[in-house]
């Protein structure tokens, strides 16, 4: 009472006091509520979850490999492996085994079977054996996924290294090494003649050893189907007609574990540059610390995993058909030596996971 006489004789009436303890209240009301939200779950549904994981499900992708027991296509398929379990889709390797006809007959296989797979992951031999076959599969909607090799055909996505840089890395690399005080002669491997890994790789060693017109390439010669032994035959007769032989440019670390072998038989580790590249697995930065491989190109087999998993996931999830949205992911590429090489970045088998 002594309240509202003390209001009144300040002018504000009963119906003021009564509004402004309504008002009161309800400004209690919610910060309370705000507070019981906050000290809650605060939980919040996700409204996109149930339309993801609902798409992959009854879903397939198969991958067609040159060749499986290698560390590129092993770590490439466990990692596809493991994300196709996480998301509930089937997932299956047809391994083309060197074999370039097979690999035709596999994807022809795909191409026929009912119901076809929604997507195929391939990895081509050659820049042009596998390129009708991949137009012939994305007519027939499905979404063909190239994993580091590439046809000169594109398709829906790429993922891997950019074969072009990679040669002009090592290239570089080589004329950093044989300067003036040297006989600049350089052998050049290849793989296969028109696989990719060579092709491409040509395209960037031309591009630099154009520009310096000093560099003799004594030699280029294919290791045949990246065979460790023909590497080793190679060098070993090269060095004998070449003994001031200053570098040599090997496609890959695989049959350059031979290259090397050759260059320590003959008493030259050390001597004779060998630039190299690879997924930098744990042979490879074993190779790199023992002195073998003088300069490596690293192309991230792990991080491939991860790209070509999103590339799968795009395809399923894309509203538009094969052959309308073509994507690139190049892989980030790094320069190793001895000198800079971090072991923590080194994988295996046991280690690579999504």
């Amino acid at each position: 009472m002594e309240c509202f006489r003390f209001n009144n004789r300040m002018g504000v009436g009963r119906k003021t006091v009564t509004l402004m303890i309504a008002m009161f209240a309800v400004l209690l009301a919610v910060c309370f509520a705000g507070q019981a939200y906050a000290q809650g779950s605060g939980a919040i549904k996700d409204p996109e979850r149930t339309r993801y994981y609902e798409l992959f499900k009854g879903k397939r992708v198969v991958f067609v490999p040159v060749f499986m027991g290698l560390d590129l296509t092993e770590a490439w398929s466990k990692i596809m492996g493991l994300q196709a379990k996480r998301l509930g889709y089937e997932y299956e390797v047809r391994n083309a085994n060197f074999d370039t006809s097979a690999g035709v007959q596999i994807l022809t296989q795909l191409l026929n079977e009912d119901p076809k797979p929604d997507v195929v992951v391939v990895h081509n031999p050659d820049v042009t054996s596998y390129a009708k076959i991949i137009k012939k599969l994305e007519d027939a909607g499905v979404y063909v996924v190239q994993l580091n090799m590439k046809s000169l055909a594109m398709s829906t996505g790429f993922a891997g290294g950019d074969a072009t840089v990679i040669g002009e890395m090592q290239a570089q690399s080589v004329v950093k090494h044989c300067g003036a005080d040297t006989s600049r002669k350089v052998l050049i491997l290849n793989g296969p003649t028109t696989a990719p890994w060579t092709v491409y790789l040509q395209t960037g060693y031309n591009n630099v050893f154009e520009k310096n017109p000093d560099i003799n390439i004594v030699a280029r010669q294919s290791v045949g189907n990246y065979e460790s032994s023909k590497a080793k035959s190679i060098t070993e007769v090269t060095l004998k007609q070449h003994p001031d032989l200053c570098a040599i440019i090997g496609v890959w670390d695989v049959p350059d574990l031979g290259t090397a072998s050759a260059i320590a038989q003959e008493g030259k580790t050390g001597q004779v540059f060998l630039s190299t590249n690879g997924g930098f697995s744990d042979f490879a930065c074993k190779a790199i610390q023992e002195g073998k491989f003088d300069n490596y190109i690293s192309f991230n087999v792990p991080g491939q995993g991860r790209d070509v998993n999103n590339l799968i996931q795009m395809a399923l999830q894309a509203p538009d058909e094969p052959g309308k949205l073509k994507v690139a992911l190049y892989s980030p590429l790094r320069e190793v030596t001895k000198a800079t090489m971090d072991a923590s970045a080194c994988w295996s088998l046991d280690t690579v996971h999504q």
